[in-house]
């Protein structure tokens, strides 16, 4: 099975919303399939623990955090369906 392309990014890039090198910030992107890739910061060990009782991740999902800047930009491009 062959793995969704990136159609597009979701909300500013890094360079928009002030990173200085514009490569390594938190960022959403929209794939063929319909799904979304987020880059973020590992917070697996950190949250786990932290999760409601109703909530859960599998061995492969990790707890992804992005700052609130990059989910209140991106919001404007996430699709209502």
């Amino acid at each position: 099975m062959s793995s969704p392309d990136i159609i597009r990014r979701i909300g500013a890039s890094p360079r928009q919303r002030g990173s200085l090198d514009g490569s390594t910030c938190p960022d959403i992107f929209e794939l063929s399939d319909g799904s979304f890739a987020v880059i973020g910061a590992d917070r697996t060990e950190a949250l786990e623990g932290k999760l409601p009782s109703d909530a859960g991740r599998s061995s492969d999902e990790r707890i992804v955090v992005i700052t609130r800047e990059t989910l209140l930009q991106a919001k404007i491009d996430i699709p209502d369906a």
